[in-house]
């Protein structure tokens, strides 16, 4: 249903059709348009086939959902999108982050399930860690709720920006950016086509091929077929079909191609990525004698230009900052760690604009600091008596609904009003996995000089949706004493009750589940404190505010027992990839043409006259017909 929106303000140019009634006007444009159509193909292998059609590799199987339905076959119509208005970007960029956001928090509750009957011995330690990623996209596909399956997109994908990350090739089928589970090349197969001819629309990347040759901006492509497939080695000479004949297809009719890369990075489930890197031109094709003896197609890709810049060569430039600061950029860093050691990790303070050092004249806060009265009855609650982690029926379950609030690498199962960690009067080691907040920052987070928001916070690691980043700290002040506060002209408050409460939105499964339920327990009075930023602060105090966020606040408690005084825990909402700057909503209506961010001892409402220019940047609109 997305591509509606699209039909009918007429931003759809159909490439291709396939016996699709469309009821807009958009222009048609044919394959045979850009060529003959009957052309003899130069086939260099004599045993090559011609024009075959090839049916879908791989497809999800044996994967128990509550309810299944067949679901219906990808479309054959092949679409490019133009001109994206700033209302239509922000649509679809809010439907894939909310698929998105489905997904991975479907992914760790069904990784939870399986390592607690690993733990209780309900599974035998030895087996293999089910494809719970298979599992999600399989219950996903049966509620309907795959992107993109009744348009083809030609070129970029609505929603989808250049550097997204992904951890699992499922996630790909699922938003309709790689619709192959195993093959390197997706394309529009011969039989569905409208003109007999097959049609490549991405390729990943991953150095699967001996013969692959990746520059960044230039790739030599191998074909697929012909390897074996436990040492991948080549054995047989490939054929010109399936993918191999779709990629030389959309070389002829000016067809571009997405480019995903995968490839290895430690400390991620299965220790592997994929970025989309954006849109290559396939220039030409020949068939060689690859390095095993075999004849291999190969294909030169060429990235197009105007894109933002390939989220792999981010990634590389981040983990060498990440080995050496100074040798990756010499000049811009004001501090090495503006918290002075309060950290486990060092924050970074990295400035290139001005000479503007504000950051360095605050006192580094890594943790909130509460009026005395918060502790007095602070040792009168009760804890777990778990020894070696907590239990999903211990105490600290309870007091959270039933469940614990993480999984077992620190994940957060789903947002709520509010999550009870483990406190000094439990048992439980320092590493129960009901501890995630108060063991502090893992993340190497860097905050950056913003010609838009004065300042911003970005990360060099790879922070995993879900995953714990760091508190928002500060001196926290009673209503009075705020009322007081403000009253002799300070405006540097933030006040905790007007953050969105986007809590709501991570572990939302109302669109898979029909009996699914907003957390409303633990409840918690409304919050009449305020956070005074003047003099202590942390990192996150340096984040700006998005309508579109990637990172949420829920509010935990852990080590006293007033309720009305919890930590404000920072969460991702999704992957956020390294260098992407991190956002909060602070409940402000800002109409996309403001940002709000904390700029020196307050926070202000910045206008952001280029806010447009960065949008479109960050959110790039597809490009017009190859025609």
């Amino acid at each position: 249903p997305e591509p509606n929106r699209l039909e009918e303000k007429g931003l759809l140019n159909v490439t291709a059709t396939a016996n699709v009634n469309v009821n807009v006007n958009v222009d048609v444009i044919d394959l045979d348009d850009y060529g003959d159509g009957d052309e003899v193909f130069d086939v260099i292998d004599p045993d090559a086939l011609a024009i075959v059609p090839v049916p879908e590799e791989n497809q999800i199987t044996n994967v128990e959902t509550p309810y299944r339905r067949k679901p219906p076959a990808r479309s054959a119509e092949l679409v490019r999108v133009t001109n994206l208005e700033v209302e239509d970007e922000r649509y679809f960029r809010e439907l894939v982050r909310k698929t998105r956001m489905l997904f991975d928090s479907l992914w760790i509750h069904y990784t939870l399930e399986d390592d607690i009957r690993r733990k209780s011995g309900g599974l035998n330690a030895r087996t293999v860690r089910s494809r719970c990623d298979m599992k999600v996209a399989s219950l996903m596909r049966d509620r309907g709720l795959w992107l993109n399956q009744d348009k083809r997109f030609v070129g970029p994908i609505p929603g989808i920006n250049v550097g997204d990350v992904f951890c699992f090739r499922m996630e790909l089928c699922v938003l309709g950016l790689h619709g192959q589970i195993q093959a390197g090349i997706d394309y529009l197969s011969s039989k569905l086509s409208s003109n007999g001819e097959p049609i490549a629309t991405s390729v990943i990347v991953s150095g699967g091929y001996e013969d692959d040759d990746d520059q960044g901006d230039v790739i030599v492509y191998t074909g697929h077929g012909g390897q074996d497939k436990n040492s991948k080695v080549q054995v047989v000479n490939q054929r010109l079909e399936g993918g191999n004949l779709g990629m030389e297809r959309s070389m002829h009719h000016g067809v571009e191609v997405r480019v995903v890369r995968g490839f290895k990075y430690k400390g991620i489930v299965g220790d592997k990525i994929y970025v989309y890197d954006g849109i290559y031109k396939i220039e030409e094709y020949w068939f060689d004698v690859g390095r095993s003896g075999f004849g291999v197609y190969k294909f030169k890709l060429v990235r197009m230009e105007g894109q933002p810049e390939m989220g792999s060569a981010i990634l590389k430039f981040a983990a060498s900052i990440r080995a050496d600061p100074l040798a990756a950029r010499p000049v811009g860093y004001v501090s090495l760690d503006m918290s002075r050691n309060k950290e486990q990790v060092p924050v970074f303070l990295f400035n290139d604009i001005d000479d503007n050092h504000e950051p360095m004249n605050f006192d580094y806060q890594a943790t909130t600091i509460f009026p005395p009265f918060v502790y007095h009855n602070a040792r009168n609650g009760d804890g777990c008596g778990c020894v070696d982690g907590c239990t999903p029926d211990c105490v600290c379950a309870k007091k959270n609904g039933g469940e614990c609030g993480y999984d077992l690498n620190g994940r957060i199962l789903r947002g709520k009003p509010l999550i009870f960690e483990c406190g000094p009067l439990c048992s439980c080691p320092p590493n129960c996995w009901n501890r995630v907040s108060q063991k502090g920052v893992k993340h190497r987070l860097e905050v950056f000089r913003s010609m838009e928001t004065g300042w911003g916070v970005r990360s060099l690691d790879l922070i995993q949706a879900g995953s714990f980043i760091c508190e928002y700290t500060g001196v926290v002040l009673t209503r009075d004493q705020a009322r007081v506060f403000t009253m002799n002209g300070e405006d540097s408050l933030v006040y905790p009750n007007r953050f969105g409460e986007r809590w709501a939105e991570w572990g939302d499964f109302s669109q898979v589940d029909s009996e699914y339920v907003r957390a409303s327990y633990p409840s918690i009075p409304p919050l009449e404190f305020a956070i005074d930023v003047s003099k202590m602060r942390n990192v996150a105090c340096y984040m700006s505010h998005s309508p579109m966020p990637n990172v949420f606040v829920q509010l935990v408690m852990y080590d006293h027992s007033h309720i009305g005084f919890p930590h404000l825990m920072l969460f991702a909402m999704e992957n956020i990839p390294p260098m992407r700057e991190l956002s909060l909503d602070y409940g402000a209506a800002d109409e996309w043409t403001e940002k709000l961010a904390i700029y020196m001892l307050a926070i202000i409402l910045i206008k952001a006259d280029n806010y447009s220019n960065k949008f479109a940047a960050q959110f790039p609109a597809a490009t017009s017909s190859t025609k």
